[in-house]
């Protein structure tokens, strides 16, 4: 059986490396990061059933993390490890899109039984509802957990890097979103070159909806990008 893979962004060291051995040990699969923008990049690149994430980092906060993973994938269950306990930073755990909140210092019977419960209820639900990957776009539809845009003239794998792109214009259809937001979303980081890289995946996401004249992408200018769907 494939071992569940976690992303854990801890930025105290020695913590981050007790909780990766321990759940080494358990026969998880763990990628340590030690601050926000790493941890990002980090689920941007790779594959996980689980996020762990410190409230209190270095570059982004877990709350930022949160936000920005929720944009993108609504569904992998994240968990937040604190030392706070307030019933305030709970909440703003909550809204930023946290499903458990776990207390620093806390039981490794316990940690562990909640992360094993909560990878159970997501994998429940996603067998419950054979649907729930799927986006309609006119004409086509877009299975983001299996990479294919469907058309009927033309089915189309896509790579991770073009479903996530062409997910995050669905979810803002009809909407500007920001160049600058999806650079930091899909890769972590708005430089030069990963701009480029952005425009070149702009074309060829245009290229696949071409079968399509109700759908665009137009760039704002100075701005971003707006996928928009208009009636025939």
């Amino acid at each position: 059986m494939e071992k569940s893979k976690i992303l854990l962004v801890e930025d105290d060291f020695n913590l981050g490396i007790v909780i990766q051995d321990f759940l080494s040990l358990e026969g998880y699969s763990v990628h340590l990061c030690r601050d926000g923008k790493e941890g990002l990049q980090k689920f941007n690149k790779n594959e996980y059933d689980v996020c762990l994430l410190d409230v209190m980092l270095p570059e982004k906060d877990g709350y930022e993390i949160a936000e920005d993973i929720r944009k993108v994938n609504k569904e992998i269950p994240i968990i937040f490890l604190t030392a706070k306990s307030n019933p305030e930073d709970k909440v703003k755990g909550f809204k930023a899109g946290g499903d458990d909140y776990i207390t620093k210092p806390f039981n490794r019977e316990e940690f562990l039984l909640r992360i094993k419960a909560i990878l159970r209820r997501a994998n429940n639900d996603f067998e419950d509802d054979e649907n729930e990957g799927l986006i309609k776009l006119n004409s086509f539809e877009l299975d983001f957990r299996n990479l294919k845009l469907s058309h009927p003239k033309e089915d189309k794998k896509l790579t991770k890097r073009e479903t996530a792109i062409l997910k995050l214009l669905c979810e803002n259809r009809n909407k500007v979103i920001e160049r600058s937001l999806v650079l930091n979303l899909i890769w972590g980081d708005d430089n030069y070159f990963n701009g480029r890289s952005l425009d070149v995946f702009i074309t060829k996401l245009r290229k696949y909806l071409a079968h399509d004249e109700t759908i665009s992408i137009n760039n704002i200018h100075g701005v971003g990008f707006k996928l928009e769907l208009n009636e025939k």
